[in-house]
């Protein structure tokens, strides 16, 4: 019983602190950044969760399309948890117009990511990995942008 008890104590404090890491990062935007520039600051306090496939949260661990949409539902707007789906969401954006937030499927639409700038994107890659940025050709077959702000 204490076993379970102190389990869950730690469970607790690892949220606490997520959260607390959340909330700092969302405080230090600016009041002037448009809503794809905060989703872009909000994305990247992720930064270091790891990959868990069917993830929806940093506790527990983020896969592809579980990040951009926990990202995105911060801000109010609710995706789907599927990357065919949220493919079909918003308006189509052609590489060389994107912008922060905009959202970047690879791999055929298998894969997604949250565009930051400067040929920059951030997503949950894959089993063993962790949240992080890479560079648009990082060596998935780029299958085009979507923009739901």
């Amino acid at each position: 019983m204490l076993r379970l008890r102190l389990t869950l104590l730690v469970c607790l404090l690892a949220v606490a602190a997520l959260s607390t890491q959340a909330a700092s990062a969302a405080q230090r935007l600016e009041p002037g950044d448009d809503i794809g520039v905060r989703v872009s600051k909000y994305a990247r306090s992720f930064l270091g969760v790891r990959y868990r496939y069917g993830g929806t949260s940093p506790s527990t661990g983020f896969d592809c399309s579980g990040f951009v949409a926990f990202v995105y539902r911060h801000f109010g707007l609710r995706l789907p948890h599927y990357t065919f789906a949220q493919f079909e969401l918003g308006r189509h954006v052609a590489r060389r117009q994107l912008r922060s937030g905009d959202l970047v499927f690879f791999d055929g639409v298998k894969h997604v990511g949250i565009y930051l700038g400067h040929g920059r994107f951030i997503h949950a890659p894959h089993t063993g990995a962790r949240v992080r940025i890479e560079r648009l050709r990082y060596g998935g077959t780029f299958a085009g942008a979507r923009r739901v702000t």
